[in-house]
C-alpha cells in the first residue's frame, strides 16, 4: 500500500466561520481519487490549520472538530509544511524557535569537537548543520520584526565565533572576512535570486505569474541600456501585504544599484 505524502487542500472561509461540510466533502473526493489510483490517505496523520490575520476582529475561531474517515480532527495552532512551522496568524514566530533550538543544539555539538577541527573543516561542519537551516525557505522571514530576525541573527554570530575562535571582536568585520550576509541581507538575496530566475523564464510558473515588467517609455528607455524595471503593486497591510514576493520581489529588484543584463546567476 502507498501513502501520498504533503497532499494539501485549501478552501477560504468567510470570518471565523469553518465551513466543515465543504472541507469533508472535498476530502471524500480526495479519498476515492486516491483509490482508484492505488493510493491511500492516512486519516490519524492529517492535520487542519485555520489561517487569520492577527490583526483580524472577528475574534477566535470556534472550536471544529472534522470528521475524515473514522478519525475527527481538531484545528492545530501550527502545522510542518515541508519543514517550515506555519502557525495560524502567520507571523512565523514557532518556526523562528524551532530553527534557534535545533541550530543551538548542532552548535553546541560542534563546540564539543572545535579543539580538534582547523577553521576549514569547522566552516564545512557549520555549513552542513547550522547555515543550511538557517537558509532554508529562508525568504519566508523577508519583513519578520526585528526581534524575530535578531534571534537568528545571534544564531549565525555565535557561528562565525566559532569559526574563527573570536569571542570579543565585534562581529561584522567577522562576517566579512567569512563572506557572510546577515540574516535580513540573505533573506533579500534569495528573494532576488528568485527574481532573476522569473525575469530570464527559469523560474516556476507559479512564480513568474506573480512578477510583470513595467511597461512605460521611461522604462523602455533603461531596459534598451541594461536595467529591467518590475511593476510594484501597492500592498494595502504592511505586516502580510508587504511580505508576498508580488510585492517585495519588486520592490527589492527595482532598489538594485544595477541591474546588469546576464544569463546566469553566479554572474549576477
Amino acid at each position: 500500500m502507498l501513502y501520498a505524502d504533503d497532499t494539501q487542500l485549501y478552501i477560504t472561509c468567510v470570518g471565523n466561520m469553518v465551513p466543515t461540510v465543504k472541507i469533508e466533502s472535498c476530502i471524500d473526493d480526495i479519498r476515492l481519487w486516491m483509490r482508484e489510483n492505488m493510493l491511500a490517505l492516512n486519516d490519524g496523520k492529517t492535520e487542519i490549520i485555520h489561517f487569520s490575520s492577527k490583526f483580524a476582529g472577528d475574534g477566535p475561531v470556534p472550536p471544529c472538530d472534522i470528521q475524515i474517515g473514522e478519525v475527527y480532527i481538531h484545528p492545530s495552532d501550527f502545522v510542518r509544511n515541508l519543514g517550515v512551522t506555519m502557525d495560524t496568524a502567520g507571523t512565523m514566530s514557532t518556526h523562528v524557535t524551532n530553527l534557534c533550538r535545533s541550530s543551538s543544539y548542532a552548535l553546541w555539538r560542534i563546540s564539543k569537537i572545535r579543539n580538534l577541527l582547523n577553521q576549514n573543516t569547522t566552516e564545512k561542519l557549520i555549513h552542513a548543520f547550522v547555515t543550511s537551516r538557517l537558509d532554508y525557505c529562508n525568504s519566508l522571514l523577508f519583513g519578520l520584526p526585528a526581534y524575530e530576525i535578531r534571534k537568528l541573527q545571534l544564531i549565525q554570530n555565535s557561528a562565525a565565533r566559532l569559526i574563527t575562535r573570536q569571542k570579543y571582536t565585534h562581529i561584522t568585520p567577522i562576517l566579512k572576512q567569512l563572506h557572510w550576509l546577515p540574516i535580513h541581507q540573505r533573506a533579500e538575496f534569495k528573494i532576488l535570486c528568485l527574481t532573476f530566475k522569473v525575469i530570464h523564464g527559469t523560474a516556476p510558473n507559479y512564480l513568474s505569474q506573480l512578477v510583470s515588467l513595467r511597461s512605460s517609455d521611461r522604462t523602455l528607455r533603461r531596459t534598451s541600456r541594461g536595467e529591467i524595471h518590475l511593476h510594484q503593486p501597492i500592498a494595502r497591510t504592511a505586516f502580510y501585504g508587504d511580505r508576498a514576493f508580488s510585492v517585495c520581489s519588486p520592490r527589492l529588484w527595482n532598489a538594485l544599484p544595477f541591474r546588469a543584463v546576464c544569463n546566469v546567476i553566479p554572474v549576477f
